[in-house]
């Protein structure tokens, strides 16, 4: 009677093995899917990143606006018969003057 108990407990840890730890089992379908989790976490990060850039192309081919204000803030520049005037905040030194470079004659 023990010797079948045994054999018994036996073929019950082989038919759970591959339910737990075989190419199927739920160990491998839970670390499936936490990868597919992080696949599409990725993609959505990814995909709200290329319709700002995409948002971004259009307003540059269709209008100036984009254009200027780039040049303005990333470039410093002005328009003519414009003042730039900027403020500097507390421990900021005031930049040195571009000086003309001497014209060759």
């Amino acid at each position: 009677m023990r010797l079948i108990t045994l054999a018994l407990a036996a073929l019950l840890l082989l038919i759970q093995y591959p339910l737990w730890l075989g190419k199927g089992g739920w160990l491998r379908v839970a670390d499936l899917e936490a990868q597919v989790e992080a696949a599409q976490r990725k993609n959505a990060e990814l995909q709200s990143r290329n319709a700002k850039l995409d948002s971004e192309v259009r307003d540059l081919k269709d209008g100036t606006g984009a254009v200027e204000e780039r040049a303005r803030y990333e470039l410093s520049m002005i328009k003519q018969n414009e003042i730039y005037v900027q403020i500097l905040g507390k421990g900021q030194t005031q930049p040195q003057a571009a000086t003309p470079s001497p014209t060759k004659p």
